[in-house]
């Protein structure tokens, strides 16, 4: 859903940090901005910061269990 309202609100680019290889759509488990049939491309960015946003993902998913 983000990644295809990513899309219709044609962003030039998107930078993230940690990817998600369970559910991720933007170059990891899909790549919804590059399919076929899209009327727009976005430069992805992936992996800036990496392990401190993955870092902080887990202790925010942590004290949410």
């Amino acid at each position: 859903m983000c990644a295809a309202a990513l899309v219709h609100a044609r962003m030039r680019r998107l930078v993230y940090g940690a990817p998600d290889p369970k559910t991720g759509a933007c170059g990891t488990v899909l790549n919804i901005p590059s399919a076929p049939g899209m009327n727009h491309k976005i430069e992805i960015v992936g992996g800036e910061l990496a392990e401190k946003c993955g870092e902080l993902l887990t202790v925010f998913f942590s004290r949410r269990r």
